[in-house]
């Protein structure tokens, strides 16, 4: 099963704590469980399309939505179940000060 990390963090706690994922990134490649990933810009270069009424999108700057904590990097990973897919994320770097959330890709 493939799932999608979202890495998420609250910028302020970003450089405070160490969050360096490269040792998590190359052990997680070496065993063929993450098959891509990489960090985001920042939301200061994020857009969003909103629907227009009466058709055509809304294009605005900034996130989707409001809040401390920001999307700042994905990871896709391959893993046998939902259980392994936690124990992988459970040791990425940013699990212990932010927030990961998986999402099972439709297959």
């Amino acid at each position: 099963m493939r799932f999608l990390m979202l890495v998420t963090v609250d910028p302020d706690l970003a450089g405070t704590v160490d969050g360096d994922p490269t040792a998590w990134v190359n052990e997680t490649t070496a065993k063929g469980q993450r098959l891509e990933g990489d960090r985001l810009r920042p939301v200061s270069d994020a857009t969003t399309l909103w629907p227009k009424d009466g058709g055509g999108t809304f294009v605005s700057d900034g996130p989707f939505a409001e809040t401390k904590e920001q999307i700042a990097g994905y990871d896709v990973i391959e893993c046998a179940d939902l259980d392994e897919a936690v124990e992988v994320a459970a040791k990425h770097p940013v699990a212990r000060f932010g927030a990961i959330e998986l999402r099972p890709v439709w297959e």
